[in-house]
């Protein structure tokens, strides 16, 4: 839906939801003073009166210039310090003596000291304006002018006048919102803050408008594809109507500092109506499942065209999808992030209290922190004019509300260079980051008394594996070497010295896990509702033989490390002998597990030991993700611009129950827009088909992805990459 024209918004496309600051609600715009002469003008005056008849904005040409072409847009969308060239046409011959200037406004209170109101004379210096003008070229009454926006201008959308004055006074264009023109942040320009080198790292991470987003578990991590759609119809407009309507200051809007710290508030509900509500319980009747969404423009469409309602619902892969929309529509280079085991520290000490009760199962009244299977966040790529010049590059924002940041729920940007190097003092959240990455997981045991104590430390369990879309590819890129050094490591340890010498308590509880004996849980891919085998590896890494009874649990848990009802509990015992590993395996029923699982695609198993030479304990845990059943897309039809495609999406229930509410999506940039099928259940073995003719709109490398959700089953997706002639 192309959204409706305000000149009043700073975006120029949508009105306001809410305002209360004068610079966002302001009255009509009223045209500046008017130099009116003292009596009629004579015929010759008229004569030779100069006067504008057109303004021809060369879009076409100006927008492939500007990497901008690919925006479903009429308007012209260039970006800073590169220069866009309009034709003016007169009324006659345009000379040296004629006093022409061309202004670009932005919001409804135009002041030329804060950038809002720029004033540029045609042929004429003036060195006081950061934006520059030249003549490129003069064709008796056409006129083709070069205009440069300064390489730290504000981003938006400016409406554009041409001003001839004269001795009768200023004679201006008329508004015409043809006219207007968006300003972006140019990554292709050294001068910009978010330049980026690599021509490869530009394409993947400005201009590819769909990308993979990785979730699951270290060990067996699977991927989902996701529409960013920066540049499909309405989506610019979309995502300056979020910066509008979360009242970030025009002035602000120059600084992709400002923006991302702005723009990771701005994207959760929780403290102003942002974009999306986070909703972590298993009911989502009030809005779509977080599971459901195959990508961000029809969430950012929808928030604008109902005038800054929050959208339900959201979780971590959906905010950092939509963020990446965010900052790539508006030129900042920019990544979805998936960091597995992923600590979520809410007392700020660097560590993960586990608590175990006298059975060896998790206390869910104690255990106060998780740790997600998995947490997605976002990396944007800047300049750090605030910090030292080795902390510029990728910076961390999370938009996912976990903690507040200076009274708001957001993250970052924090350096992903500081955090490496345990640089913790510097702005934004580096502390947090630090734990989500690095956090040691501290398993304590309670007694029949109740009382506690720390039996194991496990320094190497978070931050496993941290992973992105390879640039140019569809496979991923490890990326854990550039958050963390390796554990163990002299390295590693000196990251920790700076760490404390930045605040963080020291890591005193260590010596716990010198037992000489490590537990290892291993299972392979497990689909859902199937029986598995796990395995529980003993290793002793002592001159001795040890005897350890073992007792493994296992619990149904969401992603984010919350745990549901136990199903399981194994007392198993072993003799190892020195340097020896023995291996204990556990058998997993289906019939166990799925009566207790309903939508969370996950099991949570913790193994703890006590080793009798010693009286010493240790402790493990293994998170083993479920895979859903397959979704398949075929297609029919030849792939060409122009020509008809038939594509089916087709569906079984493996399960011995009904599904019931089932929403089906098919999303495909440059293909077709969201589409949603219902149905109201599937029997036990039934199946669905849905079938769905597109006509190819743009060449090129396509792709078309479905996903299937009920209440009973999530993350069921599927993608087809199509080639287009």
């Amino acid at each position: 839906m192309l959204l409706q024209p305000n000149p009043n918004s700073a975006s120029g496309r949508i009105p306001l939801a809410k305002s209360n600051l004068d610079e966002y609600n302001p009255p009509e715009f009223v045209a500046f003073d008017v130099l009116k002469p003292r009596g009629p003008p004579d015929e010759e005056t008229q004569a030779t009166s100069l006067s504008v008849l057109s303004v021809d904005m060369r879009v076409t040409e100006n927008k492939k210039d500007h990497n901008t072409d690919k925006y479903v847009s009429s308007n012209l969308i260039v970006r800073r310090n590169k220069e866009f060239t309009i034709i003016i046409h007169f009324n006659r011959d345009f000379n040296e003596q004629d006093n022409v200037e061309l202004e670009f406004l932005i919001g409804s209170l135009p002041d030329e000291n804060r950038g809002t109101y720029i004033i540029l004379p045609i042929g004429k210096e003036k060195p006081e304006v950061l934006w520059k003008s030249r003549v490129v070229e003069t064709q008796g009454s056409y006129v083709t002018i070069g205009v440069t926006p300064d390489a730290s201008c504000i981003i938006g959308r400016f409406q554009t006048f041409v001003v001839v004055v004269s001795n009768l006074g200023k004679q201006r264009t008329v508004r015409n919102t043809d006219t207007d023109v968006y300003v972006l942040f140019n990554p292709w320009d050294p001068a910009d803050q978010v330049y980026i080198p690599r021509e490869i790292d530009r394409q993947e991470y400005v201009m590819n408008d769909v990308g993979t987003i990785y979730n699951g578990d270290a060990n067996n991590f699977i991927s989902r594809s996701w529409n960013f759609g920066q540049f499909e119809e309405g989506v610019l407009d979309a995502c300056l109507f979020v910066l509008d309507s979360g009242k970030v200051p025009l002035i602000f809007r120059g600084s992709a500092l400002e923006i991302v710290r702005q723009a990771s508030a701005l994207l959760n509900a929780n403290d102003d109506d942002g974009v999306l509500v986070g909703n972590w319980s298993d009911d989502f009747s009030n809005g779509t499942a977080p599971t459901a969404w195959t990508g961000s423009p029809e969430i950012l469409l929808k928030y604008a065209r109902e005038g800054g309602v929050p959208v339900s619902f959201a979780q971590c892969w959906v905010f950092a999808g939509v963020m990446n929309t965010l900052m790539r529509c508006l030129g900042i280079p920019t990544r979805v992030i998936t960091n597995f085991s992923s600590a979520h520290d809410n007392t700020g000490d660097l560590r993960t209290d586990i608590v175990l009760d006298q059975y060896g199962r998790v206390d869910r009244s104690r255990t106060k922190d998780s740790i997600w299977n998995y947490h997605c966040w976002n990396e944007v790529y800047m300049m750090r004019p605030d910090l030292p010049k080795k902390f510029s590059g990728w910076q961390v924002i999370d938009c996912t509300p976990q903690e507040t940041s200076d009274g708001l729920h957001r993250c970052g940007p924090t350096s992903v260079s500081a955090i490496k190097e345990g640089e913790l003092s510097y702005p934004f959240d580096a502390k947090f980051v630090f734990a989500e990455v690095n956090g040691d997981v501290i398993f304590h045991r309670s007694n029949k008394q109740g009382e506690v104590k720390v039996i194991y430390v496990d320094t190497g369990y978070v931050g496993k594996l941290i992973l992105t879309n390879k640039p140019g590819s569809s496979i991923y890129e490890d990326i854990t070497s550039t958050y963390k050094y390796p554990e163990k490591t002299l390295k590693e340890r000196e990251v920790w010295q700076n760490a404390e010498r930045s605040g963080i308590p020291a890591r005193d509880y260590l010596p716990l896990t010198e037992a000489g004996v490590t537990f290892e849980l291993k299972a392979d891919a497990v689909k859902m509702g199937d029986n598995f085998k796990l395995m529980l590896n003993i290793n002793n890494q002592t001159s001795q033989t040890c005897t350890i009874n073992a007792t493994i649990t296992g619990c149904v848990a969401f992603y984010t490390g919350v745990t549901s009802e136990t199903f399981m509990l194994e007392n198993k015992a072993a003799t190892v002998e020195a340097s020896k590993t023995e291996s204990l395996t556990v058998y997993v029923n289906a019939s166990e597990y799925t009566p207790y699982l309903m939508d969370k695609g996950n099991l949570l198993f913790v193994a703890y030991g006590l080793i009798e030479e010693t009286n010493t304990s240790i402790s493990t845990m293994k998170v083993v993700t479920l895979q859903p059943p397959k979704l398949t897309i075929t297609m029919s039809g030849t792939p060409r611009v122009g020509r008809d495609l038939t594509i089916s999406v087709d569906f079984q229930n493996p399960f011995n129950f009904i599904l019931r509410n089932v929403q089906l999506r098919l999303d495909g940039p440059g293909l077709i827009p969201t589409k949603i099928k219902y149905y109201s259940q599937i029997l036990p073995g039934g199946s669905v088909r849905y079938k769905v003719s597109m006509v190819p709109r743009t060449p090129g490398r396509k792709v078309l992805m479905a996903v299937l959700d009920a209440p009973l089953l999530r993350q069921v997706t599927n993608q087809l990459v199509i080639q287009i002639y």
